[in-house]
């Protein structure tokens, strides 16, 4: 009986022994696994047009792992920006010609000379954009300074949103406590003013400038509402574009997915307006009685407009007065004055 149960407790230890090495000998047929490290990387590489494969895991390692167990794979490329892992039927020896820079990935493939050809994280130049930031791997949202088309070599600094829809948003415009005056003249809105990490205006000279780069191909904007009770909705709208001189705000289409309504069709093809530029259809001057600057029409009488994301901020659940606050008519009609508001643009 004793020796019955020895034997019974051998037998796992017998099939775990066997499995061992049907696997170790799966693995040593592809010339990638023989050893453990058999890898060599190069960092901000790729090698372009040759992945039969492409899968999203979790680490460099399992990339290995999925090559060394085929055989048809020859190298592969691990982006660690969104863990996109892609393998490979040839190497960068056998194709120099496709072996590109490509920041945050990296390639690797069995021969020893291909960490020579890594690049460093600094050859890549100036980046352009915040979504050229987050294309290299930048993903935390915050103050950077990008290098745009029409910008001296000191660049723009902006505030870089990387987690709203995917990440890459311009930040140009924020209330969020009222700590910044919005009721500002025409040359503070077109310079710009206030804190790029709280309350701010990035600048209309900066907008023109940004979207009238046709390299950069068209804009969207989106724009991110909040009220008192933490409720929060967006609208996103395509072909954004300023205009230069009036600053007539343009767009193409509203999204239909958006959750704020389109309280902006009221402001397009307007020009903007503030308290000593009078450049709405009203006899008076809207940015003067409604105590902000935004692309007013004021045709209708006293209705000047359905949105004013510039207006008085009204702490606290204040009602507003006469002037309707922080105002989005679609969401909250007239008298309710937002919490926070952003507006943002990225390319399309």
């Amino acid at each position: 009986m004793a020796t019955e149960n020895v034997g019974m407790k051998l037998l796992p230890i017998l099939f775990l022994t066997f499995l061992t090495a049907v696997i170790a000998g799966l693995r040593c047929s592809n010339p990638f696994a023989t050893q453990q490290y058999a890898f060599y990387a190069a960092k901000n590489r790729t090698l372009e047009h040759f992945a039969y494969a492409n899968k999203t895991v979790r680490s460099r390692v399992i990339c290995g792992r999925e090559c060394s167990m085929d055989e048809r794979c020859k190298s592969f490329n691990y982006n660690d920006c969104n863990n996109k892992c892609e393998l490979n039927l040839a190497t960068r020896r056998e194709h120099p010609e496709d072996f590109s820079a490509t920041q945050g990935s990296v390639y690797f493939d069995a021969d020893e000379d291909t960490p020579l050809y890594s690049l460093a994280d600094g050859s890549f130049g100036y980046y352009q954009s915040c979504k050229r930031l987050l294309d290299g791997c930048y993903r935390s949202s915050g103050i950077y300074t990008i290098y745009p088309e029409g910008f001296s070599n000191g660049g723009l600094r902006v505030y870089c949103d990387m987690k709203t829809d995917g990440g890459g948003w311009i930040v140009f415009q924020r209330r969020q406590d009222g700590s910044v005056d919005f009721w500002r003249n025409w040359d503070e809105y077109q310079s710009g003013f206030g804190d790029l990490s709280g309350e701010f205006w990035l600048g209309n000279d900066n907008l023109v400038t940004l979207t009238s780069d046709d390299s950069q191909g068209t804009w969207e904007l989106r724009v991110d509402l909040g009220d008192w009770e933490d409720n929060t909705v967006w609208a996103k709208y395509s072909d954004f574009k300023l205009s230069p001189g009036e600053y007539r705000l343009n767009y193409d289409f509203y999204n239909m997915n958006s959750t704020a309504g389109d309280s902006l069709a009221y402001s397009k093809g307007l020009a903007f307006t503030t308290k000593d530029k009078d450049n709405d259809n009203w006899p008076y001057n809207c940015a003067d009685y409604h105590r902000g600057a935004w692309w007013f029409d004021g045709a209708r009488a006293t209705d000047c407009m359905r949105s004013h994301l510039n207006g008085i901020y009204y702490p606290d659940q204040q009602k507003p007065g006469a002037d309707w606050g922080v105002h989005w008519f679609h969401w909250k009609l007239r008298d309710y004055s937002l919490k926070t508001c952003g507006m943002k643009i990225r390319e399309a």
